[in-house]
């Protein structure tokens, strides 16, 4: 099922709501599996939740691995000799590179990250 977010709802008592990906914007599609999709219609009020480690693994594989592995690349390449300007456009393309792996394994990560619906 999809199932739309009003994110002003959703998110107002999130203290990450700037930061997440999820608070730029006013409403979100996402994509509920569930036996029972029958039992719900269109326009219905749902209670949408996951797990709390799915928000944890979000924010390792969105903000600090790709912090680790640019702060690696650039002392590597500090520790190599290089210059600066080389360190920092070599991290740069470290972190393109994650995120373009990231990407290419986006259908594997999502079948890991499961929602849940409820009838309200």
């Amino acid at each position: 099922m999809r199932v739309a977010i009003e994110v002003m709802e959703a998110c107002g008592s999130c203290a990450s709501r700037k930061a997440c990906a999820m608070g730029q914007s006013d409403k979100r599609e996402i994509v509920v599996y569930t036996d029972d999709a029958s039992a719900y219609s269109v326009g219905e009020v749902v209670n949408v939740s996951a797990r709390q480690t799915i928000g944890i693994t979000a924010v390792l594989l969105c903000y600090v691995l790709p912090l680790v592995v640019m702060i690696a690349a650039l002392a590597s390449m500090v520790m190599l000799g290089c210059s600066e300007g080389i360190a920092a456009l070599v991290s740069l393309v470290s972190i393109a590179l994650y995120y373009a792996i990231l990407g290419a394994l986006h259908k594997r990560i999502s079948k890991k990250i499961v929602f849940t619906i409820n009838k309200i």
